[in-house]
């Protein structure tokens, strides 16, 4: 497909974008007192300045070497140590922990059990298996500084945890709130869509006023997370109405011995007369809505019908 080509799609609301990159293609800032964000547009990290060095929260591949030179940055402004000794695991995926081994093999690292096991399944070097672990809940004291560890369940992944800084009016959920965007496809690639569609209202449950999602350009609030919730809600309710309307006869006539043709077509315009709606609702509202709307609206009716049973019937 040529440029000339390529689909147009809705402006991106200015809400939904960040600050400005420095000429060396990243963004640190701070969140509250020493504790820090770091974003290149795209991937977003955060990390704390303690007596005890300092504390990485996620070290993602795209912004690699300049997660250091952020830190460097901060430290030297405010003549602390700027050498990373501890780095905490959101979850496993590569996108996100990709340049762990960037940092000192003596570094600690922390996360789930389970990340512990899919990081030794998978055998990246980039991504060093973490050396400790906890199964549901895990307070940190580093340095003065309080980090809550806490696992809610299998969402995006099977061992995405929520990272709580208490003192900092922080927590950290990635892959699940994009702030000001859609989330892209399949609801952000997610393996658990209950677990998915149930996280928010677990990060709500917390007390807190800023919101680290992982990704895209600017830090998060409790109304992100409430909008991202409603979005949600309405992909849910148009899904049901859709797989109560749409009538498959006409596919599985057309397409005769030809099953998953038919299957195809019928489950393709269940997904856009859900979606539909949806789009129309949020097209300048949440960015990138008219893009990934009806991919997130296909894995949301799949989970209605597989996991949940909305519309199974019983040959009689």
């Amino acid at each position: 497909m040529s440029a000339n080509n390529l689909p147009d799609y809705a402006p991106v609301p200015r809400s939904a974008l960040g600050p400005a990159l420095n000429e060396q293609g990243y963004y640190v800032g701070r969140v509250e007192r020493n504790l820090y964000w770091i974003t290149d547009g795209t991937y977003q990290s955060a990390f704390l300045t303690t007596s005890d060095g300092v504390v990485l929260l996620d070290a993602p591949p795209t912004i690699g070497n300049n997660i250091q030179r952020a830190v460097d940055e901060i430290a030297s402004a405010n003549g602390v140590s700027n050498k990373v000794e501890y780095l905490i695991y959101s979850h496993h995926h590569a996108d996100h922990v990709g340049a762990s081994s960037v940092f000192n093999k003596n570094v600690t690292r922390i996360g789930h059990e389970e990340t512990r096991r899919l990081l030794l399944r998978d055998d990246d070097p980039a991504r060093p298996p973490n050396e400790e672990t906890f199964q549901d809940r895990r307070t940190l004291e580093i340095g003065g500084e309080r980090i809550d560890l806490a696992w809610h369940g299998p969402n995006h992944s099977p061992d995405n945890i929520i990272i709580h800084l208490p003192d900092h009016d922080t927590l950290v959920l990635i892959d699940i709130v994009n702030p000001g965007w859609a989330p892209i496809y399949t609801s952000n690639l997610s393996e658990d869509i209950p677990g998915y569609v149930e996280a928010p209202a677990n990060a709500l449950a917390y007390s807190w006023k800023h919101f680290i999602g992982g990704h895209n350009g600017r830090l998060g609030t409790r109304d992100d997370v409430t909008l991202h919730q409603q979005y949600m809600a309405d992909i849910d309710e148009n899904s049901r109405k859709a797989i109560d309307t749409v009538d498959p006869t006409p596919y599985f006539m057309k397409y005769g011995e030809n099953y998953w043709a038919a299957l195809k077509g019928y489950l393709d315009e269940v997904t856009r007369v859900a979606a539909a709606p949806v789009i129309a609702k949020y097209t300048g509202v949440i960015a990138a809505a008219d893009v990934f709307t009806e991919s997130t609206t296909f894995w949301v009716m799949e989970s209605i019908r597989l996991d949940l049973g909305y519309g199974s019937q019983v040959h009689p």
